[in-house]
């Protein structure tokens, strides 16, 4: 009856002219594909629990409680787009009796990726090793994300600025204290972005199965506007019909203000570990200066597999 289903509402899908509608979700616009509309979804729903999305960071949590491998492959640039610097490797987490240890299995190094104490010399791979990488054992952690919020409170300095970076990265569409001219800028759901951005739910097929796309992007009539208030230049994401986890999610981000600037995009794709989301597929493309910090420009893709509870 299900795969019934699937295949009446691809047909549907594929046979529907777009003639989009036009909605308000308190008191915040939305556009829905026509197959949501005629299929009667609860777009309500739907839209509601988007907004409040919590399963993309869950994903990364898991990976604090299992054991996973990984291939890591990571290039610093220069303004040409050569390759100045880079690491290629491929590491095991362990996670044994509550706690995870890293192996380092094979890794190879060009250029000043490290400094004479094995020290990364850039900050993109640093934060990349923040997210995959363990230094010696790590005990007690676990993957609950209800009531843990990431916050720069208790932060300053770099410590302050990987935060802001780690928020931007799990909540992307949700304000970030502390950045100046872009905090407020953020914020995909509040009134001010209302102005200058679309929001549009649509069913479409991924990978074999159908799921929820949820796509905002600036509105194209913005003119002289855009440059002052988009930070935020595309953020599609794809969720499950049933579970509303997230499948995958790209966006691309980019600002110029006086003392920094920034352009990258990032794509994540996801897979489940006995009835786990974990990332499986994570890729960065980015070029950014801040004040006080060499411009850096850096591609990166990492690929976890053979995970293990």
């Amino acid at each position: 009856m299900r795969y019934c289903f699937f295949i009446f509402l691809l047909i549907s899908i594929q046979s529907y002219a777009q003639h989009d509608t036009s909605v308000l979700v308190e008191n915040q616009p939305f556009t829905l594909a026509e197959v949501v509309v005629r299929n009667n979804f609860d777009y309500k729903k739907v839209l509601k629990q988007i907004k409040e999305d919590t399963t993309f960071y869950k994903a990364f949590r898991n990976l604090r409680i299992l054991g996973f491998s990984s291939y890591n492959d990571i290039k610093m640039l220069d303004k040409s787009g050569e390759v100045k610097a880079s690491l290629s490797s491929k590491t095991r987490q362990n996670h044994e009796n509550g706690c995870r240890t890293m192996d380092v299995l094979e890794e190879t190094v060009t250029g000043d990726f490290y400094d004479s104490k094995h020290r990364y010399n850039y900050l993109t791979p640093e934060l990349y090793a923040g997210l995959f990488f363990t230094t010696g054992k790590i005990c007690g952690e676990n993957n609950i994300v209800k009531g843990r919020n990431l916050t720069t409170s208790d932060k300053s300095g770099m410590d302050k600025k990987k935060e802001q970076l780690k928020m931007l990265f799990f909540n992307p569409g949700k304000k970030i204290p502390g950045i100046p001219f872009i905090g407020n800028k953020l914020d995909l759901y509040d009134e001010r972005a209302q102005k200058f951005y679309t929001y549009r739910l649509d069913i479409v097929e991924y990978h074999g199965k159908l799921a929820y796309t949820f796509a905002i992007v600036p509105k194209e009539d913005l003119g002289a506007l855009k440059n002052d208030n988009i930070v935020v230049d595309e953020m599609t994401t794809w969720f499950d019909m049933v579970t509303l986890e997230v499948l995958a999610r790209k966006y691309s981000l980019s600002y110029k203000a006086g003392v920094y600037d920034f352009d990258v995009s990032m794509e994540v794709e996801m897979n489940k570990f006995q009835g786990l989301n974990v990332p499986t597929v994570l890729r960065y493309k980015g070029n950014w200066d801040v004040i006080f910090k060499k411009r850096e420009r850096a591609v990166f893709t990492a690929t976890l597999f053979d995970f293990k509870k």
